[in-house]
């Protein structure tokens, strides 16, 4: 972790987030249940962020943003989520997101999926989810570099299908039919 993170935070930020307006969907469903575990836990409430009709995919939301603005002024000691997808629903973005909260000293809880970054299990999951999304990234890579050596591999001439890569050394002019090149004799 970059900095140490308060185990036992005093202030917290409330997160949540509702997709759209129209389908009765309600965030103080997800703020009733956060302020009573807050309490429980005997967290003082810092803010309430909410984003309504924002979907989670979308890494810029008008709340999370001042959230994040917020902790990076550490106006709170830790963000408690009702469930990680109000967070965020791309492994990415989560992954970036709660490394930025970590690197301010920022905890992360999310009540639902019993994710508490201020314990030691709860840190621990936080590295094998960086773990897996960074196995993720060289999948992806290791994925299109072998295409890549696919195509390679299947390209034609110019006789008969496209070419799909072009030697550097070879000026374009000299290939049959391209700019001004010899072209075959029939």
């Amino acid at each position: 972790m970059a900095t140490e993170i308060l185990l036992q935070p005093s202030r917290v930020a409330l997160y949540a987030r509702v997709s759209t307006l129209n389908h009765n969907q309600d965030p103080e469903l997800q703020l009733a249940e956060l302020r009573e575990y807050a309490t429980r836990r005997g967290w003082a409430i810092a803010e309430e962020f909410v984003d309504r009709g924002v979907s989670g995919s979308k890494e810029s939301r008008p709340a999370l943003n001042r959230l994040m603005a917020d902790a990076h002024r550490r106006r709170f000691d830790a963000v408690l989520v009702w469930k990680i997808d109000r967070f965020g629903r791309s492994l990415k973005h989560l992954v970036n997101a709660l490394a930025e909260l970590d690197a301010r000293g920022v905890a992360f809880v999310s009540m639902r999926d019993n994710l508490d970054l201020t314990t030691p299990s709860g840190r621990l999951m936080f590295q094998i989810i960086g773990a897996m999304a960074e196995f993720e990234r060289s999948l992806i890579q290791e994925r299109v570099r072998a295409g890549l050596r696919n195509a390679r591999a299947r390209a034609r001439d110019w006789d008969g299908l496209v070419r799909l890569w072009m030697p550097r050394r070879l000026p374009a002019c000299a290939l049959p039919g391209l700019r001004g090149g010899p072209l075959h004799a029939s």
